[in-house]
């Protein structure tokens, strides 16, 4: 089921299972998806049944089930059909912009568009910032110049006053988000960083309000020798300040995850020239194309859509779909990409996919789901920070309670200030920002070098990889036969014999037939009229070609026609065993040669298994052909640990799934609608993006170009983006495990340190931009 806006939720979705729900429907209190038959907690209004994700939830529908039912009008995003989502919680979709209600950040595009303007958390956050700096710093230096100095350039009393008056529009406004966020974290009792900050800094601002406006209440002990009360104006406004600036900088970086797919989206043309059916020629707006048309792309332009060429010659730079810089060479029927920029020739072409079908569109709906999907790795962050918050929270009441009986004077000081210290540092944003991060910018890379991972699962099981099952046709082989070569018997000449050859297989639909054609065409042979043309299943065809009797087919057939092959069996045998296709030809009764048909090993695919092996993967060949034909293309191809012929289409899964019970971890690479199955049933699905759309959605990474060449590359990345996710945890919890006792005052008895505030404020900014700025050292990742 689509997930629709929470505020747009039709009732009627939340009809009991046995009712008819399905898929998935919305708690209609948080917009968490809940599974409805699985669903422990719901509720029943009128013969409407609800369901919730939590007890907490069912119990506030419950208390006002009419606040939640109402129908609200829809934003201006929910109308256009904009979803926003959580990078941390993929679950929560929204009809607009606003903040998750499980962690508070703030929801962004499901799918970044070319048109969707500025962000509006990042301009409000940058604009709260900018005044609240302009603020904290002459706030700073007039607190702490004077501490630091001696000299106070206002009198104490009058000093109160100033910093209450500067550092409340601070407070009240620029924290205000924090505090809305930090409420809704406690009433949905899903605590989070949203929750330390406001804590902290409200505690601060409240104390040093109380201490301006009502300081009798304080014991003598808590004064300072000028007998006024300690205020922290200075602490909360700094605080404020410094999280505003985590925040736009994680807005900014976040933001900049989206430029992956914004830049495919820019590739697209705006317009396209569509040929009319009387020859006429226009441009027309690249929606208004559709599949059938004739379209023309000139020297320089790119290719509108996905289609065929039906006439010119020209090579095509391919780099933003495959990674690789090499034009690749483009005549009548091949297959172009829409996006792809054409060279110096001209081309004519026929389109078959518009709008969302074609490449481009895939491949940006593909990168935008990985990059809101989940990793097994983030379990434990998720499990961490369930029990993390809380556990601050009790530290440092621990730690105020210490201070308060335990510590020098002016003890309530001391206990206030230390456990604020450790509110601030704990943040667990760093934690929170570890995972989602290095998979956003990790599925863009990956993308712009041919390698569309369908979710972050697959991306961090595809290092451990350790078997590599492999479908011949389509993955090792290009999947297109080819004429090889025409073995002529004494008497008879080439061209002549393939005319013929070609002109009987001129109606067959048959991969080798095709070839056959292809051959002949490209040696521009005029193919003779036939006549009597029948074909003999598993033989071969017979037909009349210019008064003669021509056959055309294996042994049976030239035993059919009572025709010897010996003089050409040798060399037909040695071909077989080479892995290549042998048909006899005969004309009039008359041995007259060989056909031979190959379909090529690709290029890269001796390198790619070459580099697999280095790495420890075992290569095992899969295929549906003969044993001798698979064997060829081993020894050819060279590292192939394994080779299973004459596999049937249900066998495959099942050879996959014996491999999983080995304790193997599998890799299956196919093409076909036949290798959907076993794609399914490995560890990673791996599909040849040359191959078809059955795979491709079977698969858990599309590569492309479709060579083994992209399962290097994809290795490549998923170590790369792992070995950045292990960083960002460990840092992340190393800041925590190390600043929280330093922040609570351990250091304090020996070394006489403590860990003001602000300090605490900027590590904590800090952990958070160091997490993001080692997320974004995967866009430079060389693959």
């Amino acid at each position: 089921m689509k997930p629709e806006p929470a505020a747009d939720q039709d009732p009627q979705q939340h009809r009991h299972a046995q009712g008819g729900v399905v898929g998935k429907v919305t708690d209609p209190v948080c917009g968490m998806e809940v599974d409805p038959a699985t669903s422990q907690h719901r509720h029943e209004v009128a013969g409407v049944t609800w369901h919730f994700c939590s007890e907490q939830c069912a119990r506030k529908f419950a208390g006002d089930p009419a606040a939640y039912q109402k129908p609200k009008a829809p934003p201006q995003s929910a109308v256009s059909g904009t979803i926003w989502t959580c990078p941390m919680h993929p679950q929560i979709r929204r009809g607009g912009p606003g903040t998750c209600p499980i962690c508070g950040m703030a929801l962004e595009p499901l799918q970044p568009s070319l048109d969707e303007g500025p962000n509006p958390e990042l301009i409000a956050m940058t604009r709260r910032f900018r005044v609240c700096a302009a603020l904290s710093v002459p706030l700073l230096i007039l607190t702490m110049g004077a501490e630091l100095t001696g000299w106070h350039p206002l009198p104490m009393a009058l000093s109160i006053w100033v910093q209450f008056a500067i550092a409340t529009p601070v407070v009240v406004w620029g924290a205000w988000p924090f505090f809305e966020r930090g409420w809704a974290s406690l009433k949905t009792r899903n605590l989070n960083m949203f929750t330390l900050i406001s804590l902290g800094v409200g505690a601060a601002y409240l104390f040093s309000l109380v201490a301006t406006f009502a300081p009798g209440i304080f014991p003598l002990a808590a004064r300072t020798m000028g007998g006024m009360v300690p205020v922290y104006y200075e602490a909360a406004a700094v605080i404020t300040a410094l999280v505003l600036l985590g925040q736009v900088l994680e807005l900014q970086a976040r933001s900049a995850t989206g430029r992956a797919i914004r830049a495919l989206l820019g590739l697209a043309p705006k317009t396209a020239r569509r040929v009319a059916a009387d020859g006429t020629e226009a441009d027309v707006p690249l929606a208004e194309v559709q599949p059938g048309d004739l379209l023309r792309v000139r020297p320089g332009e790119k290719v509108p859509a996905d289609g065929t060429v039906t006439e010119g010659h020209s090579s095509v730079d391919e780099s933003m779909i495959s990674g690789e810089p090499v034009p690749v060479e483009k005549g009548t029927g091949d297959k172009v990409t829409g996006a792809t920029v054409n060279g110096t020739g001209g081309l004519l072409m026929r389109a078959e996919r518009v709008g969302s079908d074609t490449v481009l569109s895939q491949i940006v709906h593909m990168v935008a789901a990985a990059q809101r999907s989940r990793a097994p790795i983030q379990a434990l962050a998720d499990k961490v920070a369930g029990w993390f918050v809380p556990g601050v929270i009790a530290i440092a009441v621990v730690a105020f309670a210490v201070w308060l009986v335990w510590g020098p004077e002016p003890r309530l000081s001391h206990a206030l200030i230390n456990a604020v210290a450790v509110l601030i540092i704990a943040c667990p944003c760093a934690l929170g920002l570890a995972t989602p991060m290095s998979i956003m910018v990790g599925t863009g890379r990956g993308a712009a070098s041919g390698v569309l991972v369908k979710n972050a699962e697959a991306l961090e099981l595809t290092e451990k990889i350790d078997t590599l099952v492999v479908d011949k046709t389509g993955t090792l082989t290009l999947g297109k036969p080819r004429l090889v070569e025409v073995v002529v018997a004494k008497g008879f000449a080439e061209d002549v014999l393939l005319a013929q050859a070609a002109a009987l297989e001129r109606g067959s639909e048959h991969p080798l037939a095709a070839a056959i054609v292809d051959g002949a065409e490209t040696r521009n042979l005029a193919l003779p009229p036939v006549s009597g043309f029948a074909s003999h299943t598993g033989k071969g065809v017979t037909a009349r070609i210019a008064e003669q009797s021509v056959g055309l087919g294996n042994a049976a057939m030239m035993e059919l026609l009572k025709v010897d092959p010996a003089p050409l069996a040798a060399r037909a045998d040695a071909l077989r065993a080479d892995g290549q296709g042998v048909m006899f030809l005969a004309v009039d009764g008359q041995l007259a040669g060989l056909i031979v048909v190959a379909d090529p090993i690709k290029e890269s695919a001796i390198a790619a298994v070459a580099a697999l092996r280095r790495d420890g993967v075992r290569v095992v060949m899969l295929t549906g052909d003969n044993r001798r034909t698979a064997e060829a293309v081993a020894r050819k191809i060279g590292g192939i640990d394994e080779v299973m012929a004459d596999v049937l289409p249900e066998q495959k899964q099942k050879v996959v799934e014996q491999l999983r019970r080995e304790g193997r971890r599998v890799g299956m690479a196919g093409d076909g609608i036949n290798d959907a199955p076993a794609l399914a049933a490995a560890d990673v699905g791996i599909a040849m993006g040359t191959g078809t759309d059955v795979a491709m959605e079977s698969a858990a990474i599309t590569l492309v170009k479709g060579d083994l060449g992209g399962i290097v590359r994809a290795r490549r990345l998923s170590r790369a983006v792992m070995r950045n996710i292990r960083e960002n945890l460990f840092f992340s919890f190393v800041f925590n495990a190390a600043g929280i006792p330093v922040a609570a005052g351990i250091l304090y008895p020996s070394f006489g340190l403590l860990l003001s505030p602000i300090i605490a404020g900027a590590a904590m900014a800090f952990s958070s931009v160091a997490v993001i700025g080692n997320s974004l050292r995967l866009r430079t990742v060389r693959l």
